[in-house]
């Protein structure tokens, strides 16, 4: 798509490929290998002399239009997919950097990414340093010699904190590293982090691309030239988004604005109900005026998002109250469903980290994360209030 087109137009548009049949809907290319023309053909394609599908470990056409129609969402070059957000995370490292180098993150991140960074990666001579996710100068000075990259989710799981995007941008860039930024919250439906000056994108197309909670996937998102590294190390390793995937999360593309609208209508009202409860002693949504970077939020934002943390009086055993009173949420940890999820972090998603790291990001024990979805939020009032009211 050559024209300047809105956002809701591209999730509908971008990326389409039509075969010699014309199909109206994305084909679903089930295949494992591509035949050629001629050898001179296959050594053309192999070398890149010729461009092609070659081997659906890393090029099939269902999985390059989910991959073309993400970037001109985000308004990247290149988009690179992956099977699942972690193996996004693990391949936009193995991609750009190499042993004895240094990653500066928030310390305010997905508890896998965690485990990835510190107990994966550090045996493999990456070092990484924790930080604030919202004291730029935490991160100016934690940069060393050696630091090649800045990793950061804005906003971050579960405390739903806001990053100054911009800012990080421009000290990672005078510190000669890249900053990548986890978007998997807002999806480039409420934020593109490329526009505020990151380097990366990463998601989770599992969650809010999605929509549905059917499939798993990941994105990395860039210049060319940064991800040909990232394409380098899938095309080798093959943590590889499957076509049927593909094909399920380009649909997801095209309602991602409705979706976002919704989730983020139904979380405000809910999380400013939430707010006048006596046993919730905290709500967090970037949404409410209480949230300590509102201001910045909704400059970054579109709008406050579809996830809600809140902590309730009594700790760990009337967070578990909450949870196993409802009847209607989903007692799980994924996100970005049409369902609404409810889950206590420290327990789950979480869990692997120590309590001293947990304590550090700010994960108390009654800490309760629901990911709000498309039901009527009187029902969602009436089923938290189940177990709110008998603490």
């Amino acid at each position: 798509m050559t024209e300047e087109y809105e956002l809701e137009t591209l999730a509908v548009r971008a990326g389409i490929a039509r075969s010699q049949f014309h199909e109206h809907s994305e084909a679903m290319f089930l295949t494992s290998s591509f035949v050629f023309d001629s050898a001179a053909q296959a050594a053309a394609r192999f070398s890149g002399a010729e461009p092609g599908n070659i081997y659906a470990r890393f090029t099939n056409p269902t999985v390059t239009m989910f991959e073309q129609r993400l970037a001109a969402l985000e308004g990247a070059e290149r988009c690179v997919a992956f099977a699942s957000g972690m193996a996004a995370i693990l391949g936009s490292v193995m991609g750009l950097m190499k042993a004895g180098e240094h990653i500066v993150a928030s310390r305010s991140i997905f508890g896998s990414t965690v485990q990835l960074f510190s107990n994966i990666l550090g045996r493999f001579g990456i070092e990484t340093t924790y930080v604030s996710p919202t004291d730029p100068e935490e991160w100016r000075r934690a940069v060393k010699p050696n630091t090649r990259l800045f990793f950061v989710e804005s906003p971050s799981n579960p405390l739903t904190e806001v990053s100054d995007i911009a800012a990080l941008a421009k000290i990672a860039h005078e510190s000669g590293a890249w900053l990548a930024v986890d978007n998997c919250f807002c999806s480039p439906a409420l934020q593109q982090p490329l526009k505020l000056g990151a380097d990366i994108i990463i998601h989770s197309a599992t969650k809010y691309l999605d929509g549905q909670g059917r499939v798993l996937g990941g994105a990395v998102l860039g210049k060319k030239e940064l991800m040909e590294g990232v394409y380098t190390f899938l095309r080798t390793a093959g943590p590889t988004l499957s076509a049927f995937n593909a094909w399920v999360l380009l649909k997801g593309l095209e309602t991602l604005s409705l979706r976002m609208e919704a989730h983020s209508r139904h979380a405000l009202e809910l999380a400013t109900w939430l707010e006048t409860h006596p046993k919730v002693t905290r709500v967090l949504y970037p949404g409410l005026p209480s949230h300590p970077q509102h201001a910045l939020a909704m400059k970054q934002q579109k709008t406050g998002g579809g996830i809600v943390a809140f902590e309730v009086v009594g700790g760990k055993d009337a967070a578990w109250q909450v949870i196993d009173s409802t009847r209607l949420l989903s007692i799980t940890a994924n996100l970005g469903d049409a369902k609404t999820t409810i889950t206590h972090p420290a327990s789950t998603t979480h869990s692997r980290m120590t309590p001293e790291q947990r304590a550090a990001a700010g994960i108390g024990e009654g800490l309760i994360r629901i990911a709000v979805g498309l039901e009527a939020v009187s029902d969602l009032k009436a089923d938290l209030a189940r177990g709110l009211d008998r603490l």
